[in-house]
C-alpha cells in the first residue's frame, strides 16, 4: 500500500512538474478563467487600498492618542494653576473645564476610531487573506521536498504539491497527447486510464474552483455589510466630535455597543488593544 501511494505521488509530482516547466518555457497551454481571475485580481486590489486605509486609521489613532494625553495634561496644569494664582483663578478654572471636557471626549471618539481599526483589521487580515489563501490553493503551486521530506509524500494530500488548476492541466496534457499517438491494443489501454484520471482531477477542479466561487461572493457580501456599519459609526462619530456634541458621541458609541475603557487604567489605552 505504502509503495502505491509513493508510486502515485512520484507520478503525480512528475506530470505537474513537466507542466509548471512547460508552461514558464512557453510551451505548453494553461486553462485560464476569465471571470474568476478578473474577480482575484480585484479581490488584491480592494485588499491593497484597504490595507492603506487601516493604516491612515491607525495613524489617526496614534494622532488622538497624543492630543488627548496632551489635553489631560494641559487640563492638569491650568488646574494648579487655578489654584495657586488667585488673581486669574477663573481664567485658569474655566480652562481646565474646557480640558476635561475635550479629553473626555477625545476619548470617546478614540474609541470609535480604534472600534473602526480593528474590524477593518479583521476584514482585511483575517477575512480577505483566508479567501485569498483558498485562491492560491486553487492556483498556486506550493513545490516541497519528497516522501521522507515533509514537503508532501505518502498520506499528505497532493494538493500540497500541486494545486487542482496545474493538476488538471497537467492530466489534460497527457490525455491530448495519448489522443494523438497512434490507436494500438497499448496506447488505447493508455487513453483509456489517462480519460479516467483526466476525469477525476477535472472533478477536483471544478470543485475547488465553486469553492472559490462561492468564497468571493460570501466575501463580497461580508465586506459590504461590515463596510456599511462601521463607515456609519466612522462618519456619525467624527461629525459629533467636531460639531461639540457630546451627546451624539456618547450614544453613537451606545449604537455600536462600543465600550470605553474603565477610567484609570493604565495608558496606552485604546492603542495595546490592537
Amino acid at each position: 500500500e505504502k509503495f502505491d501511494i509513493v508510486k502515485k505521488w512520484g507520478i503525480n509530482t512528475y506530470k505537474c512538474t513537466k507542466q509548471l516547466l512547460s508552461e514558464r518555457f512557453g510551451r505548453g497551454s494553461r486553462t485560464v478563467d476569465l471571470e474568476l481571475e478578473a474577480q482575484v485580481e480585484l479581490l488584491r486590489e480592494t485588499k491593497r487600498k484597504y490595507e492603506s486605509v487601516l493604516q491612515l486609521a491607525r495613524a489617526l489613532a496614534n494622532h488622538l492618542y497624543s492630543l488627548v494625553q496632551t489635553q489631560h495634561a494641559l487640563g492638569d496644569a491650568f488646574a494648579d494653576l487655578s489654584q495657586k494664582s488667585p488673581e486669574l483663578q477663573e481664567e485658569f478654572g474655566y480652562n481646565a473645564e474646557t480640558q476635561k471636557l475635550l479629553c473626555k471626549n477625545g476619548e470617546t471618539l478614540l474609541g470609535a476610531v480604534n472600534f473602526f481599526v480593528s474590524s477593518i483589521n479583521t476584514l482585511v487580515n483575517k477575512t480577505m487573506e483566508d479567501t485569498l489563501m483558498t485562491v492560491k490553493h486553487y492556483e498556486t503551486a506550493r513545490w516541497g521536498g519528497g516522501p521522507a521530506e515533509g514537503g508532501g509524500g505518502p498520506g499528505a494530500s497532493l494538493t500540497a504539491l500541486s494545486p487542482r488548476r496545474l493538476e488538471y492541466d497537467a492530466y489534460r496534457t497527457d490525455l491530448e497527447e495519448l489522443s494523438l499517438a497512434p490507436r494500438d491494443a497499448g496506447t488505447l489501454g493508455r487513453l483509456d486510464a489517462a480519460q479516467t484520471q483526466f476525469q477525476s482531477h477535472r472533478d477536483k477542479y471544478e470543485k475547488l474552483r465553486a469553492d472559490v466561487a462561492i468564497k468571493l461572493k460570501f466575501l463580497e457580501e461580508n465586506k459590504i455589510k461590515v463596510m456599511h456599519k462601521q463607515l456609519l459609526l466612522f462618519h456619525n462619530a467624527i461629525s459629533a466630535y467636531f460639531a461639540g456634541n457630546q451627546q451624539q458621541l456618547e450614544q453613537t458609541l451606545k449604537q455600536f455597543n462600543i465600550k470605553l475603557k474603565t477610567p484609570g487604567a493604565e495608558k496606552p489605552s485604546w492603542l495595546e488593544e490592537q
